[in-house]
């Protein structure tokens, strides 16, 4: 079987201001060629479709066109990232057309789409973004919720995968392989992140150690906006402890998993610089994964960063950036007269004007802030700056408690 997956989409996102949607557009063009060209089978979509959980009507348009498209000439399977809002992409699952499974529910966990080639089966299992203080009771087996922390969570869902894998291979028997892809939206350690993905923290911690997910063939991983590959642990149990016991299906077995993040389509920051955009091609053989290939995505404009004078710049440092996305670095002592002004009408796509003078030149700035770093840390860092004394471990978790909180009402939105 031939299989495409891609993730963050951010169906309606902006860059800096620009708008996006036509950008993204030409992606899903070019996926649907991809798809057509390679003859694939499959596309898996790793959740964060949408940029936010209540996206615009003509974000809404490109979704359902794409999946019109792609649903002629293989199966499509979407699950939702941390983003999307699950019940807004999830409404009306059954009411797709053949072809077009979007797998929403927390509860459906353990539910694969069943596909099949000519070497038999392959369940497909998507499992929504998993928010801890949601999640927590729906996939508590014994009515305890679980721990408040994605690992517990998504232990539990892949604890699901593993006993319907055992129980559909005992069904199927010696004859055929059930082979085995999921699809996560995490944070996995290990992973390379960027400033656009959204924090999603719980208790301080962010992160799943790649072992829970044992016991499967492919793992079409999203949420990091990098392309890249995560190393299962050597030497990991095929199963965790303790699964399978107290009159459970048996332990799954087989090779160590390929765990991949495909990326974003699209760069959503600066820190994305140096990505190359792609999506992943995945040959599944009789016995799992055959190979993957990462497929360059389409670039319609490069992002860039100059760094000099103005004078540089505006000269022979900015030579060949006319028509980049730019981020432009001023290193002048003063800042000079107009700054922004001048710069644009050199680069008409410049996006972000800097003033960085040289060390002792100018009066010491604020520590730069960005989308990587631990909100509550962030505001801890403000609270000494004002008092002159760090928080107390009582106030840091006020300060976490409340910051949670907002995080719980946007995703309810």
């Amino acid at each position: 079987m031939r299989m495409l997956h891609t993730s963050d989409w951010h169906l309606g996102r902006t860059l800096h201001g620009v708008d996006l949607l036509g950008h993204q557009a030409a992606y899903l063009d070019h996926l649907v060629e991809l798809v057509r060209a390679e003859s694939v089978e499959t596309v898996v979509v790793a959740g964060d479709v949408y940029d936010r959980a209540v996206p615009p009507v003509e974000a809404v348009g490109l979704l359902a066109d794409a999946l019109r498209r792609l649903s002629e000439t293989a199966a499509v399977v979407v699950t939702p990232g941390n983003h999307d809002s699950a019940i807004r992409l999830g409404f009306g699952a059954e009411l797709m057309r053949p072809g077009v499974h979007l797998r929403a529910r927390v509860a459906d966990v353990g539910v694969p789409v069943v596909l099949r080639d000519e070497h038999g089966p392959v369940a497909v299992h998507a499992l929504p973004y998993l928010d801890p203080d949601a999640a927590r009771s729906v996939l508590a087996d014994d009515g305890e919720p679980l721990a408040r922390s994605h690992e517990a969570v998504v232990g539990a869902a892949m604890a699901r995968v593993r006993r319907e894998l055992v129980m559909r291979g005992a069904a199927s028997g010696a004859s055929e392989r059930v082979r085995a892809v999921v699809l996560a939206h995490a944070f996995v350690v290990g992973g390379q992140g960027s400033e656009s993905e959204r924090d999603i923290r719980v208790g301080g911690v962010d992160a799943v150690p790649a072992g829970v997910f044992a016991g499967v063939d492919y793992v079409a991983l999203g949420h990091l906006h990098g392309p890249q590959e995560i190393a299962f642990p050597a030497g990991a149990a095929a199963v965790p402890d303790g699964e399978g016991s107290g009159g459970s299906p048996p332990a799954v077995s087989g090779p160590a998993p390929v765990l991949r993040y495909s990326g974003s389509p699209l760069a959503y920051s600066f820190s994305e610089l140096r990505h190359r955009k792609s999506s992943v091609l995945v040959e599944l053989g009789r016995d799992g994964v055959v190979g993957t290939t990462l497929v360059p995505a389409p670039v319609p404009r490069r992002l860039a960063e100059v760094t000099g004078t103005l004078g540089e710049l505006l000269g022979a440092a900015g030579d060949g950036h006319e028509d980049d996305w730019l981020r432009a670095v001023v290193t002048d002592p003063v800042r000079p007269p107009e700054l922004h002004a001048r710069l644009k009408s050199r680069f008409p796509h410049l996006l972000v004007t800097e003033h960085r003078p040289p060390a002792g030149t100018a009066r010491t700035r604020a520590a730069v802030v960005t989308a990587a770093q631990d909100p509550v840390d962030v505001a801890a860092q403000f609270v000494e700056h004002v008092t002159g004394a760090a928080p107390s471990a009582d106030e840091l978790a006020v300060l976490r408690a409340a910051y949670e909180q907002v995080l719980a009402a946007e995703r309810s939105a």
